[in-house]
């Protein structure tokens, strides 16, 4: 489960990362005003050509790749919770890159996830150390082709 938790705390980590640089280059290209389509094929050749949007963009495909690989290795009801806590990493990363003012509701708010994400964690460490139920599973009997006594 370490490793599982590492690789998580990684695509995390490329997750706020894109988040902040996808912010940062959206305020440096603007935002459509008014929304139409012309505004709008103007954000996406603008995005498309700025450095830090196109970096935002690879590093949340970094934590794509991430979260794939975890997919394979843990259960969906464990795995996808605790990428809830990208909101947490991404409200700190705010706060120190982009010199966010964070208020007492939304901080309540982030200790909340906090906490689900232990929970979530500790019922997982939970169900690792259960005991399995007693003797081997019964392995059901094959049925006859038909035709066929047994």
């Amino acid at each position: 489960m370490i490793k599982v938790l590492l690789i998580l705390f990684i695509g995390l980590v490329f997750e706020s990362t894109g988040v902040i640089l996808l912010k940062k280059g959206i305020d440096r290209i603007g935002q459509p005003d008014p929304v139409n389509l012309s505004q709008i094929v103007r954000l996406i050749k603008a995005g498309a050509a700025d450095p830090q949007i196109l970096l935002g963009v690879f590093f949340e495909a970094l934590f794509f790749v991430c979260l794939l690989i975890l997919m394979g290795k843990s259960d969906i009801s464990f795995l996808w919770p605790l990428t809830a806590l990208s909101f947490v990493f991404a409200t700190f990363a705010a706060i120190w890159f982009l010199h966010e003012r964070v208020g007492p509701l939304r901080w309540a708010g982030v200790l909340l996830i906090m906490l689900g994400a232990a929970l979530i964690t500790y019922s997982e460490q939970a169900k690792e150390k259960s005991p399995s139920p007693a003797g081997p599973r019964a392995v059901p009997a094959r049925s006859a082709p038909p035709g066929q006594m047994r």
